[in-house]
């Protein structure tokens, strides 16, 4: 089985694939995205890789199969590896539940303001649209650290794609309005995720971080 996944260090959603692979144990490898260099946006890329213009990308080259989205990769890995999924439909229900609450209310206002507030010229970062994302995320934070009071995951006994979905940003250093002190649940969650065999920070896990482009 060979597994390429384009992406690159400093993108949550990408780090959501490859932990989830990572974590699966399959076989793969990075393929690095020039993000910041416009790469995605080249017609080579849209034309040959991902018509959306975005990572992550999973290839699987045996079976001459392309996925794109990154809840549909955790997906698609699970499938292959068996692991990371609930135990019966019902839970596997509640994982793809929460997988599309991070998707629309977390990961998606998460890195919008992460890259507002550290990928924009100073000059040019909106500081009204920050500060209303960051009252949303506040909301987002306080749902998952009620849930997380007297549980280990999300759902369930043991980690899945749900956790791995909503952890995607909330282990890089930029700010964006997340400080894990402020929210004990999630700290405590964070802190067994990194726990987890085979755990590794993004920017251990996938090529590309900010200190490569200082």
């Amino acid at each position: 089985m060979t597994l390429k996944l384009y992406c690159f260090g400093e993108s949550g959603n990408a780090y959501k694939a490859a932990l989830t692979l990572e974590l699966s144990r399959l076989p793969w490898e990075a393929v690095y995205v020039d993000f910041f260099g416009g790469e995605t946006r080249t017609p080579e890329y849209k034309a040959g890789i991902n018509e959306m213009g975005e990572v992550p990308v999973l290839i699987d080259t045996d079976r001459e199969y392309t996925i794109t989205q990154s809840g549909a990769i955790q997906d698609y890995i699970t499938e292959l590896s068996g692991t990371m999924t609930g135990t019966n439909p019902q839970e596997q229900r509640e994982v793809l539940r929460w997988i599309l609450w991070d998707n629309h209310k977390l990961s998606s206002i998460a890195g919008m303001t992460r890259f507002l507030m550290n990928f924009l010229p100073e000059d040019k970062r909106p500081q009204e649209v920050i500060g209303f994302n960051q009252g949303r995320l506040k909301a987002a934070y306080a749902v998952l650290n009620d849930h997380l009071a007297g549980r280990d995951w999300i759902v369930g006994t043991a980690i899945t794609t749900a956790d791995i979905s909503c952890c995607g940003y909330l282990f890089y250093p930029e700010p964006f309005g997340f400080n894990r002190v402020d929210w004990p649940h999630i700290d405590a969650w964070l802190t067994r995720i990194e726990q987890t065999p085979g755990w590794k920070h993004p920017y251990d896990l996938m090529p590309g971080s900010p200190a490569d482009r200082a």
